[in-house]
C-alpha cells in the first residue's frame, strides 16, 4: 500500500513538473509574441530591432516551419493545421511511453508546437521575428517555439545517434 502511494505521488510530481516544462515554453513563447505584436502595431510596421546579424522584423507565416508550405487558399490551410493537431497527439503519446532525456526533448517540442499551433488557431498564421543574416543571406525568420522545437528535435537525433551506437557495440561484444 505504501509503495503504491509512492508511486503514485512520483506520478503526480512527474506530470506537473512535465506541464511546467510545457506551460514556461508556451508562455515564453506568447510573451514574446506578444511584445513584438504589440510594438509592431504601435509603431506602425517598424522593425523592432536592427543589426548585422540580427533582425527583430515581424512577419506572419502561414506555412509550416519556417514558411514551407504557404498556402493562400484557406481549405489548404485547415488541412495542414488539422494535420499539425494530429501530429501534437502523436507527441503526448510518445511522450506518456517515453523517459529520460527522450521525455524532456518530447516536452521541448511540445512546448514550442503548442505555442505555433495557438497562433494557427487564433490568427489563422504564426508571427515569426527573428531574422539572422549576413549581409543579404537571410535564414529563416524563426519565433521562441521554433526554437524549442530544433532543440528538442536535435536532442531526439543526438539521443538515437548515441542509443544506435550503444547497440552496435553491445551485438559487437
Amino acid at each position: 500500500m505504501r509503495e503504491a502511494s509512492k508511486m503514485s505521488d512520483n506520478i503526480n510530481k512527474n506530470f506537473f513538473i512535465n506541464l511546467f516544462i510545457i506551460f514556461s515554453i508556451f508562455c515564453l513563447d506568447r510573451l514574446s509574441k506578444i511584445y513584438v505584436i504589440s510594438f509592431h502595431e504601435k509603431n506602425y510596421g517598424s522593425d523592432l530591432y536592427n543589426s548585422k546579424f540580427l533582425n527583430i522584423s515581424l512577419i506572419w507565416n502561414e506555412g509550416i516551419a519556417f514558411g514551407l508550405f504557404s498556402f493562400s487558399d484557406k481549405f489548404f490551410y485547415h488541412i495542414l493545421s488539422f494535420l499539425i493537431g494530429v501530429v501534437i497527439l502523436i507527441i503526448l503519446v510518445m511522450l506518456n511511453r517515453s523517459e529520460g532525456l527522450k521525455k524532456y526533448s518530447l516536452l521541448m517540442i511540445l512546448g514550442g508546437a503548442l505555442g505555433n499551433f495557438y497562433d494557427r488557431i487564433i490568427f489563422e498564421a504564426v508571427p515569426d521575428f527573428i531574422d539572422f543574416h549576413v549581409e543579404n543571406f537571410h535564414w529563416f525568420i524563426f519565433n521562441v517555439s521554433d526554437i524549442f522545437i530544433c532543440l528538442g528535435v536535435l536532442f531526439m537525433i543526438i539521443l538515437e545517434i548515441v542509443s544506435n551506437k550503444k547497440e552496435s557495440l553491445n551485438e559487437k561484444n
